[in-house]
């Protein structure tokens, strides 16, 4: 039997992270500054580690350059420069002394103050799982906000204070990431901006071997065999010897001459059917949320635009709460923002010392948000979820029952059956998908273990500008909320008949530029029952 070659495709070998204990540093602005102190801590420790190595080799120095002389002179006559007693005795001297004492002082290890700082610190330093979420965070900022690798690379984003920009070997690093993820639409993203860098003539540690190698093989899993082989060709011309390439290349070149020979085989119009069944598309991997699209237009600003009678419906006022003793002499400013549903944004309803206040009570307990899983009715983290978050009681201060009286006396429900005021910070890319507050009828024990039944309202304070990003959008009507600080907004969940309201599935949009923070209460059926009464109609 005549033997037959088989050719199989080389994977590139990469470590997956270990599972260390998630810190999720990348989820908060907030835990990320303390970071920022971290790394200044160390600097100063390393400075001093320089200082005193430079003090170390001063010494050093001085020492060698009194010997240059004296050994210049006495090598030039050794006999009669041995010949003067103090010279011999000072020889022996050095010989049998000096020379031990210099060995010890260049032996000596002046790193221990900061290698000790830099192991008391390393403990709160984030981890693998930290720097794959972080680069998560802008691959997911990089789709959402229609933003080229160039663009990214190079800092240009809105808003910005501090610019800061990407090397090849930063680009490298994010490709390698979406690489270990099977994400090969990324990873050719930013192999191809590591190596334009590169090729640019960016002094890099990064091999454009590393570079190609990567890239070849994430072009060649989307498909795109000719173009894989141009770029494995590319990286054997500089490094011939390459086992991996060699062996892709021939492989590739196994699978064209296969493809080749079906081509003959076949008529011109069953050939084009058979070529594009096993081209695959490029772009980004299928998703598993249907409003992706829609919703990702929204956070960008390309929403729905309200006809001009529908926005003739909205109006602003000065609201009472409906004839609420607080508030009659001294009415809040109130404007709607959507009408179906009817979404209305409080102004100056907190101030920047409550503000405060939260988030000082807030910081030490955040921890990484949660959401209800809708079999079990516990809380999980989950990916679609990037945020960090607190729960605040009002009896832990006076400025958390204000702030829940206030809720009380404007929505005119009643608050006692609602959930603890969360506090949330949204990081690098903090999001929070589209998601329902309420609880569907597939999720019976959503809020079981509360015992104060659905969701019936949703209150939700801005407590920070955003320079970019992070709006609160709507995807089912188009509507899109932007953050602005000392702001709140309110919507019913549930239509008074206590069926869900569909059109509420909303999101936070990723956090482009910025930091992000937010707290809301959300408040349960039990209590309303006469303040919010039942209608006749299902969903009016």
């Amino acid at each position: 039997m005549a033997s037959r070659k088989v050719w199989c495709v080389l994977v590139l070998g990469v470590l997956l992270p270990h599972s260390y204990a998630h810190t999720d540093f990348f989820t908060s602005i907030g835990h990320m500054t303390d970071l920022i102190n971290t790394e200044k801590d160390l600097l100063t420790s390393l400075k001093d580690y320089i200082k005193a190595e430079e003090s170390k080799l001063e010494q050093i120095k001085k020492w060698a350059e009194k010997l240059d002389q004296l050994t210049d002179t006495a090598t030039k006559d050794p006999e009669g420069f041995l010949g003067h007693p103090v010279n011999a005795f000072k020889l022996m001297k050095r010989l049998n002394t000096e020379w031990a004492e210099l060995e010890n002082l260049v032996l000596k290890d002046m790193s221990d103050g900061f290698i000790s700082n830099m192991t008391i610190q390393r403990q709160y330093f984030p981890n693998d799982e930290d720097q794959t979420g972080a680069a998560k965070a802008l691959l997911r900022l990089q789709d959402t906000y229609n933003l080229d690798t160039d663009t990214l690379s190079r800092g240009n984003l809105p808003g910005v204070k501090h610019k800061s920009f990407l090397t090849a070997g930063d680009c490298f690093e994010l490709g390698r990431i979406a690489y270990t993820e099977a994400d090969y639409y990324h990873t050719e993203l930013w192999m191809e901006q590591a190596l334009k860098q590169l090729d640019d003539g960016e002094v890099s540690a990064i091999e454009k071997t590393s570079v190609l190698d990567y890239l070849s093989y994430a072009v060649y899993q989307q498909g795109d065999l000719d173009k894989a082989m141009m770029l494995t060709k590319q990286l054997l011309e500089l490094d011939p010897e390459h086992q991996r390439a060699n062996g892709n290349l021939k492989y590739f070149e196994y699978i064209m001459s296969k493809e080749k020979e079906a081509n003959k085989s076949t008529t011109e119009a069953d050939n084009q059917t058979d070529v594009e069944s096993k081209t695959k598309k490029k772009g980004r991997a299928k998703d598993y949320l249907p409003e992706r699209r829609k919703y990702e237009k929204l956070c960008r600003g390309e929403g729905v635009k309200m006809t001009p009678k529908r926005q003739k419906s909205l109006f602003c006022r000065y609201y009472d709460g409906n004839g609420n003793p607080r508030y009659i002499l001294g009415p809040v400013k109130q404007e709607d923002e959507w009408d179906k549903p009817r979404i209305v944004r409080f102004l100056d309803i907190i101030s920047d010392e409550e503000i405060a206040t939260v988030k000082e009570l807030a910081k030490p307990r955040l921890s990484r948000a949660t959401v209800h899983d809708p079999e079990t009715g516990k809380l999980i983290t989950a990916h679609y979820r990037v945020s960090k978050s607190a729960w605040l009681s009002g009896y832990e201060s006076p400025v958390i029952s204000r702030i829940n009286t206030r809720i009380q006396d404007l929505t005119g429900l009643d608050v006692s059956t609602a959930e603890e005021l969360q506090v949330a910070n949204y990081g690098v890319g903090g999001q929070y998908e589209p998601h329902f507050d309420f609880g569907r009828k597939d999720e019976p024990d959503a809020f079981k273990e509360l015992g104060t039944g659905n969701r019936i309202a949703t209150w939700l304070f801005y407590m920070s500008d955003v320079s970019a990003g992070g709006a609160t959008v709507f995807p089912e009507v188009g509507a899109s909320v932007w953050p602005k600080k000392g702001t709140a907004v309110f919507w019913y969940n549930l239509f008074p008949s206590g069926e869900g309201d569909y059109s509420t599935r909303h999101a936070a949009c990723p956090v482009l530029v910025g930091n992000k923070w937010v707290s809301n209460k959300w408040i349960h059926e039990r209590g309303q029952e006469f303040r919010r009464p039942c209608s006749l109609s299902e969903f009016k």
